[in-house]
């Protein structure tokens, strides 16, 4: 195919013209194609172009009603906006120009759609002319999703680190269990939304005396267990909390039912009185847990309820250790 302009005379054939417009198409008078880039070819394989029409190949998005080449022409002022009838999702961007035979020469581009165009058709930069600006662009398009995958993943490893932090922050290394600044803001949470629960103080009856005859080490493990315990008794919703050497708080979200609680301090009371094997020696505690119900407690300040759950340990103490008693009482200062 020779390609001849006005002017002095310049003659271009098809190889020329696939050397500087890949994705040229040249249509007869008629709007039947002549000649195409092969990036354009690329783009509509499978599809029989030679003596094709116009139409049966793209259609019109810009200008509106165009449907035929002549009409686009006529209409668009040479610019133009279409899409393949193949399939292919990029969008095309057209310049195009009547020649004097009557022959139309349209070029064509992806315009916004390069990135997606160049990912479902496998184009290199062979596909472009060498004075097109695509490749740089995919390049820098290519850098920008490189550093904002970098920062995602940066990102991910910072608020992998800060939960980390605060879940360390929040936890008693030997027991596993909360500690008690995570109590104490659970314990605020329950008291701001003021939603009924039960509130269980415990203390280790005989815990020195481990101590004091089989050393720290059988101390160290008595507290494991008894984390293990109370891990194993109780609901994920449910915070048990480590506050001090041998002290532990359980906070029940919702249960105050005081079968229900007496029933849950028991259990655990029962098990931690099983004598623990550390090593040839058994490490032998008890313990005494204080109970109250936070409707009883009629208050929502959280100082106000721990007074009430020491007087509730005090009392399974003074009865005897080993034990667990509900408390029933009103808050300081109510009526």
């Amino acid at each position: 195919m020779v390609l001849a302009l006005q002017g002095p005379l310049v003659a271009l054939d098809s190889s020329v013209l696939a050397r500087f417009m890949p994705m040229h198409l040249l249509l007869d008078a008629g709007g039947r194609v002549q000649s195409a880039g092969p990036t354009l070819a690329r783009m509509l394989s499978g599809t029989p172009l030679m003596n094709a029409r116009f139409e049966d190949l793209f259609e019109v998005r810009s200008p509106g009603g165009a449907v035929t080449a002549d009409e686009v022409l006529a209409r668009a002022g040479h610019r133009f906006r279409l899409i393949a009838r193949n399939g292919v999702r990029a969008g095309l961007r057209g310049l195009g120009q009547r020649l004097p035979d009557g022959q139309m020469l349209l070029n064509f581009s992806f315009g916004i759609d390069l990135i997606a165009a160049v990912r479902d058709l496998g184009l290199t930069d062979g596909d472009f002319v060498a004075t097109d600006l695509a490749m740089e662009l995919l390049y820098l398009a290519e850098a920008n999703s490189a550093v904002t995958r970098e920062l995602r993943g940066l990102n991910l490893r910072l608020e992998g680190a800060r939960m980390a932090a605060e879940e360390e922050a929040l936890t008693d290394p030997l027991t596993g269990l909360r500690n008690r600044r995570a109590a104490d803001l659970v314990l605020e949470r329950l008291c701001l939304t003021q939603k009924p629960f039960g509130v269980l103080h415990m203390d280790l009856d005989f815990f020195k005396s481990v101590n004091d005859t089989l050393g720290h080490p059988a101390g160290d493990f008595v507290l494991e267990q008894v984390g293990r315990i109370l891990r194993e008794e109780l609901r994920a919703e449910d915070c048990a909390a480590r506050v001090g050497g041998d002290e532990f708080l359980v906070l029940l979200t919702s249960r105050i039912d005081p079968h229900v609680l007496q029933g849950i301090a028991d259990r655990i009371i029962q098990r931690i009185n099983q004598p623990m094997a550390f090593g040839d020696e058994q490490a032998r505690v008890s313990a005494s847990i204080g109970i109250i119900r936070s409707p009883d407690a009629q208050t929502d300040d959280p100082v106000k309820l721990m007074a009430l759950a020491d007087r509730a340990l005090y009392a399974a103490k003074d009865a005897g250790r080993g034990r667990a008693v509900l408390l029933v009482a009103r808050a300081p200062g109510a009526p």
